[in-house]
Protein backbone atom coordinates (compact mmCIF):
# COMPACT_ATOMS: atom_id res chain seq x y z
CA UNK A 1 0.00 0.00 0.00
CA UNK A 2 3.13 2.49 -0.20
CA UNK A 3 2.75 3.29 -3.12
CA UNK A 4 -0.73 4.86 -2.33
CA UNK A 5 1.49 7.54 -0.26
CA UNK A 6 1.64 10.95 -1.26
CA UNK A 7 5.05 12.45 -2.31
CA UNK A 8 7.38 12.72 0.66
CA UNK A 9 9.22 15.87 -0.52
CA UNK A 10 7.42 19.47 -1.86
CA UNK A 11 8.17 20.13 -5.90
CA UNK A 12 10.92 22.22 -4.61
CA UNK A 13 12.83 18.84 -3.03
CA UNK A 14 12.36 20.58 0.04
CA UNK A 15 12.44 17.91 2.87
CA UNK A 16 8.86 17.43 4.27
CA UNK A 17 7.10 16.52 7.80
CA UNK A 18 4.77 13.63 7.20
CA UNK A 19 3.13 13.28 10.23
CA UNK A 20 -0.42 14.21 8.98
CA UNK A 21 -0.35 12.50 5.58
CA UNK A 22 -2.80 9.89 5.08
CA UNK A 23 -3.70 7.79 1.92
CA UNK A 24 -5.63 9.09 -0.92
CA UNK A 25 -8.01 6.94 -0.77
CA UNK A 26 -8.25 6.21 2.77
CA UNK A 27 -8.25 9.69 4.21
CA UNK A 28 -8.89 8.58 8.21
CA UNK A 29 -5.81 6.26 7.96
CA UNK A 30 -2.35 7.46 8.52
CA UNK A 31 0.55 6.29 5.62
CA UNK A 32 3.74 4.44 6.79
CA UNK A 33 5.89 7.14 6.32
CA UNK A 34 3.44 9.12 9.32
CA UNK A 35 3.73 6.18 11.43
CA UNK A 36 7.06 6.10 11.37
CA UNK A 37 7.64 10.13 11.75
CA UNK A 38 5.22 10.13 14.35
CA UNK A 39 6.81 7.18 16.63
CA UNK A 40 9.94 8.23 16.15
CA UNK A 41 9.12 12.05 17.74
CA UNK A 42 6.91 10.45 20.30
CA UNK A 43 9.41 7.46 21.69
CA UNK A 44 12.19 11.16 21.31
CA UNK A 45 10.03 12.75 23.39
CA UNK A 46 9.52 10.04 26.60
CA UNK A 47 12.41 7.80 26.40
CA UNK A 48 15.68 9.17 28.65
CA UNK A 49 17.42 6.26 27.78
CA UNK A 50 20.06 7.02 24.99
CA UNK A 51 20.79 3.40 24.05
CA UNK A 52 16.54 3.63 23.05
CA UNK A 53 16.95 6.92 20.81
CA UNK A 54 19.38 5.28 18.13
CA UNK A 55 18.22 4.38 14.84
CA UNK A 56 18.55 0.99 15.39
CA UNK A 57 16.29 0.94 18.96
CA UNK A 58 13.93 3.23 17.21
CA UNK A 59 13.34 0.90 14.54
CA UNK A 60 12.90 -2.10 16.81
CA UNK A 61 9.96 0.23 18.66
CA UNK A 62 8.21 1.02 14.91
CA UNK A 63 8.07 -2.54 14.19
CA UNK A 64 6.58 -3.85 17.64
CA UNK A 65 3.72 -1.64 16.94
CA UNK A 66 3.64 -2.79 13.80
CA UNK A 67 3.74 -6.19 14.22
CA UNK A 68 6.40 -6.93 11.78
CA UNK A 69 11.03 -6.97 12.33
CA UNK A 70 13.23 -4.15 12.96
CA UNK A 71 15.04 -4.82 9.34
CA UNK A 72 11.57 -3.97 7.05
CA UNK A 73 11.75 -0.80 9.00
CA UNK A 74 15.18 0.27 9.32
CA UNK A 75 15.71 1.96 5.75
CA UNK A 76 12.23 3.88 6.56
CA UNK A 77 13.50 4.82 9.88
CA UNK A 78 17.11 5.70 8.80
CA UNK A 79 15.62 8.04 5.85
CA UNK A 80 12.97 9.42 7.93
CA UNK A 81 15.88 11.20 10.37
CA UNK A 82 18.17 11.75 7.63
CA UNK A 83 16.75 13.52 4.49
CA UNK A 84 13.47 14.58 6.97
CA UNK A 85 13.69 15.56 10.85
CA UNK A 86 17.05 16.51 10.73
CA UNK A 87 17.57 18.85 8.00
CA UNK A 88 13.98 20.01 9.25
CA UNK A 89 15.44 21.07 12.81
CA UNK A 90 12.91 18.28 14.46
CA UNK A 91 16.24 16.62 15.98
CA UNK A 92 19.32 16.54 15.89
CA UNK A 93 22.25 14.41 17.18
CA UNK A 94 22.60 14.31 21.01
CA UNK A 95 25.79 11.76 21.07
CA UNK A 96 27.34 9.08 20.18
CA UNK A 97 27.47 5.44 21.87
CA UNK A 98 31.24 3.26 21.74
CA UNK A 99 30.62 0.03 20.55
CA UNK A 100 32.68 -3.04 20.96
CA UNK A 101 31.98 -5.15 17.90
CA UNK A 102 30.39 -4.31 14.65
CA UNK A 103 32.32 -2.78 11.38
CA UNK A 104 35.39 -0.45 12.92
CA UNK A 105 33.83 2.90 11.29
CA UNK A 106 30.94 2.41 14.25
CA UNK A 107 33.70 1.13 16.75
CA UNK A 108 35.96 4.33 16.13
CA UNK A 109 32.67 6.94 16.08
CA UNK A 110 30.00 5.64 17.98
CA UNK A 111 26.67 4.72 17.07
CA UNK A 112 23.93 8.53 17.21
CA UNK A 113 21.61 8.97 19.44
CA UNK A 114 19.23 11.64 19.22
CA UNK A 115 16.78 14.16 20.54
CA UNK A 116 13.75 16.51 20.06
CA UNK A 117 15.06 20.06 19.35
CA UNK A 118 13.11 22.73 20.37
CA UNK A 119 10.75 22.55 16.95
CA UNK A 120 10.57 18.99 17.84
CA UNK A 121 9.30 19.31 21.00
CA UNK A 122 6.39 21.62 19.93
CA UNK A 123 5.74 19.09 17.15
CA UNK A 124 5.31 16.30 19.97
CA UNK A 125 2.64 18.63 21.62
CA UNK A 126 0.27 18.38 18.57
CA UNK A 127 0.54 14.16 18.58
CA UNK A 128 -3.31 12.88 20.13
CA UNK A 129 -1.06 9.54 21.05
CA UNK A 130 1.13 11.14 23.83
CA UNK A 131 -2.20 12.19 25.13
CA UNK A 132 -1.30 13.73 29.13
CA UNK A 133 2.14 13.39 28.75
CA UNK A 134 1.93 16.51 26.04
CA UNK A 135 1.40 18.78 29.18
CA UNK A 136 4.68 17.96 30.82
CA UNK A 137 6.29 18.37 26.95
CA UNK A 138 5.13 21.93 26.61
CA UNK A 139 5.52 22.85 30.00
CA UNK A 140 9.78 21.67 29.80
CA UNK A 141 9.13 23.90 25.87
CA UNK A 142 8.25 26.43 27.74
CA UNK A 143 10.54 26.59 30.29
CA UNK A 144 13.39 26.17 27.49
CA UNK A 145 12.58 28.21 24.90
CA UNK A 146 14.02 31.55 25.05
CA UNK A 147 10.49 33.68 24.24
CA UNK A 148 10.12 36.76 24.07
CA UNK A 149 6.69 37.51 25.39
CA UNK A 150 6.02 36.67 28.80
CA UNK A 151 2.36 37.80 28.65
CA UNK A 152 2.11 35.14 25.50
CA UNK A 153 3.89 32.25 27.99
CA UNK A 154 1.38 32.90 30.98
CA UNK A 155 -1.30 32.56 29.14
CA UNK A 156 -0.36 29.43 27.16
CA UNK A 157 0.32 27.79 30.78
CA UNK A 158 -2.65 29.12 32.47
CA UNK A 159 -4.83 27.53 29.66
CA UNK A 160 -2.85 24.42 29.74
CA UNK A 161 -4.34 24.14 33.52
CA UNK A 162 -7.85 25.12 32.71
CA UNK A 163 -8.27 23.76 29.02
CA UNK A 164 -5.38 21.94 27.69
CA UNK A 165 -6.96 19.96 24.88
CA UNK A 166 -7.92 23.60 23.71
CA UNK A 167 -4.14 24.12 23.48
CA UNK A 168 -3.07 20.84 21.76
CA UNK A 169 -5.50 21.76 19.18
CA UNK A 170 -4.26 25.37 19.03
CA UNK A 171 -0.35 23.74 18.58
CA UNK A 172 -1.54 21.03 16.44
CA UNK A 173 -3.03 23.52 13.80
CA UNK A 174 0.42 25.52 14.10
CA UNK A 175 2.31 22.36 13.27
CA UNK A 176 -0.21 21.69 10.45
CA UNK A 177 0.39 25.27 9.16
CA UNK A 178 4.21 24.60 8.87
CA UNK A 179 3.81 21.44 7.50
CA UNK A 180 1.57 22.71 4.42
CA UNK A 181 3.93 25.50 3.79
CA UNK A 182 1.88 28.43 5.20
CA UNK A 183 4.50 29.15 7.89
CA UNK A 184 8.56 28.32 7.34
CA UNK A 185 9.73 28.01 10.37
CA UNK A 186 8.59 26.48 14.01
CA UNK A 187 10.51 28.80 16.34
CA UNK A 188 10.09 31.09 17.21
CA UNK A 189 6.93 30.49 18.54
CA UNK A 190 4.86 33.91 19.44
CA UNK A 191 1.67 35.24 19.45
CA UNK A 192 1.92 36.98 16.27
CA UNK A 193 2.93 33.56 14.55
CA UNK A 194 0.07 31.51 16.34
CA UNK A 195 -2.40 33.94 15.50
CA UNK A 196 -1.06 33.95 11.47
CA UNK A 197 -1.50 30.33 11.33
CA UNK A 198 -4.58 29.89 12.88
CA UNK A 199 -5.43 32.12 9.83
CA UNK A 200 -8.33 34.36 11.45
CA UNK A 201 -9.49 31.21 14.09
CA UNK A 202 -8.38 33.75 16.94
CA UNK A 203 -10.90 36.00 16.50
CA UNK A 204 -13.77 33.57 16.34
CA UNK A 205 -11.57 32.09 19.94
CA UNK A 206 -11.41 35.24 21.45
CA UNK A 207 -15.16 36.46 20.51
CA UNK A 208 -15.85 32.80 22.43
CA UNK A 209 -14.15 33.32 25.32
CA UNK A 210 -15.24 36.68 25.60
CA UNK A 211 -18.68 36.13 25.41
CA UNK A 212 -18.70 33.23 27.53
CA UNK A 213 -17.65 35.19 30.40
CA UNK A 214 -20.20 37.61 30.28
CA UNK A 215 -23.10 35.12 30.27
CA UNK A 216 -24.86 34.50 33.78
CA UNK A 217 -24.04 31.32 35.54
CA UNK A 218 -27.31 29.41 34.43
CA UNK A 219 -26.19 30.26 30.77
CA UNK A 220 -22.31 29.42 31.47
CA UNK A 221 -24.39 25.60 32.58
CA UNK A 222 -26.29 25.05 29.93
CA UNK A 223 -23.34 25.82 27.09
CA UNK A 224 -21.15 23.75 29.48
CA UNK A 225 -23.66 20.99 29.44
CA UNK A 226 -24.08 21.22 25.78
CA UNK A 227 -20.15 21.05 24.59
CA UNK A 228 -19.84 18.37 27.20
CA UNK A 229 -22.90 15.82 26.03
CA UNK A 230 -21.70 16.23 21.99
CA UNK A 231 -17.85 15.58 23.33
CA UNK A 232 -19.36 12.32 25.34
CA UNK A 233 -21.12 11.31 22.37
CA UNK A 234 -18.40 11.01 19.98
CA UNK A 235 -16.55 9.30 22.32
Amino acid sequence: MENLETPMKLLDDKPRLSIFKTFKTKREELTGEAIRQRSIIANLATEPRHMMNTRTSLAHKVAEKSNTVWQNVYSGIFRDIDEILLPLGIVEEAGRLPLKRGPRALQEHGVPYYKLTESGMLVAVSLDELKDERIKILKKFLETVDMKEEEFREMILTLLNVAPNFVFELIRKYIESHVNGEITKIIPFNSNRLSDALNGRMTVYGELLEGFSTLTSSDRDSVISFFQSHLTSKH
